[in-house]
């Protein structure tokens, strides 16, 4: 039986007014504490009684981890830089359009505006049968509801499933993976340095978690090395919707080219997994083939290899090889919105 509520849980609020200060907070709490960056994910989590922190900590008074600066080969976003600064910043649409592009894409200007990159990468599943308080496998219960044969389950994952379909909502994780970005986690300990790749986990690793971060860890910053910069580009995001939607599915995509020969590129579907699916098996196949029709083809063909679609959302497959297809034929210098 769902569980609708409509009031906020008891909670103490603090603002930190630097990141070790936060630190200290989260570690002296650890479970108990639950990190405020916009608050757009926290707040309908709040609501629907997933999360029940005794602490909630405020990280909006904390400038450090705020702006976007250039570094010796890329650059650095702070976490809680909003997603609205980081797809009009200048130096992220002229060198890592493809970012630009992906941010641009969320929801709506007001959310842009409030939402931060770090929430945008740390959002829990969307699956609304967990959200509105199914005891299902991720809700601790020994069931998902997603996979049941009378499930709503036209917005779930057809790649990686382990007792939960959820997929990961976040539209700027898959640029990330393509741009080989950096995720700074930083706690009491110190500080751990993540791939982006390695950033995402999916139920295998731990059913109950989106991301590597566990209580008392702190995402301070993103870290875009310059590998890919300046280099052709395309992100789709497909959805019900123009604004006020998640994807249901997303494909970021890059190719270095020359003599119409693709020399490298980097593939990242999200909306099809728990995590951000980079498509290393089609990469491998067609690095270094003719940028044709074939190799087009050839590659949607492998992008879904292994799909194992739901009831409902069978669609996503044909939907995948087409948006990867796409990709290899136009992938080019798209212009961020």
């Amino acid at each position: 039986m769902a569980r609708i509520r409509g009031l906020l849980p008891p909670f103490d609020l603090v603002r930190p007014d630097g990141l070790e200060a936060a630190l200290a907070i989260l570690e002296r709490h650890g479970s108990d504490a639950w990190v405020l960056a916009g608050g757009l994910d926290t707040f309908d989590s709040l609501v629907d009684r997933i999360v029940r922190p005794k602490v909630l900590v405020d990280l909006g008074g904390i400038a450090d981890l705020k702006g976007i600066r250039e570094t010796e080969d890329g650059l650095e976003i702070g976490a809680m830089t909003t997603l609205t600064d980081v797809a009009r910043h200048p130096i992220v649409r002229r060198r890592f359009g493809i970012l630009a592009k992906a941010a641009s894409l969320v929801a709506s200007p007001q959310i842009r505006n409030q939402g931060t990159i770090g929430g945008n990468v740390s959002q829990m599943a969307r699956c609304w049968y967990y959200r509105s308080g199914w005891a299902c496998y991720r809700a601790g219960g020994n069931v998902c509801y997603a996979e049941t044969p009378v499930a709503v389950n036209r917005e779930h994952a057809i790649f990686d499933t382990s007792r939960c379909v959820a997929v990961n909502p976040s539209d700027t994780a898959p640029a990330l993976l393509a741009l080989d970005a950096r995720m700074v986690v930083r706690s009491s300990g110190g500080e751990r340095i993540w791939p982006a790749e390695a950033f995402f986990i999916g139920p295998d690793l731990d059913i109950r978690r989106m991301t590597v971060l566990r209580p008392g860890d702190l995402l301070t910053a993103i870290r875009i090395p310059g590998t890919w910069s300046d280099q052709a580009f395309r992100f789709e995001k497909v959805r019900d919707r123009e604004s006020w939607d998640f994807a249901l599915v997303s494909l970021a995509s890059m190719i270095k080219a020359s003599n119409g020969t693709i020399d490298d590129l980097r593939l990242v579907a999200n909306g099809v997994a728990a995590r951000p699916k980079r498509l290393h098996e089609v990469e491998r196949a067609v690095r270094g083939r003719a940028r044709d029709e074939p190799t087009a083809r050839l590659a949607g063909d492998l992008a879904v290899r292994g799909a194992r679609p739901l009831r409902h959302n069978g669609y996503k497959v044909p939907l995948l090889r087409n948006l990867v297809v796409r990709a290899l034929r136009e992938t080019g210098l798209q212009q961020p919105s």
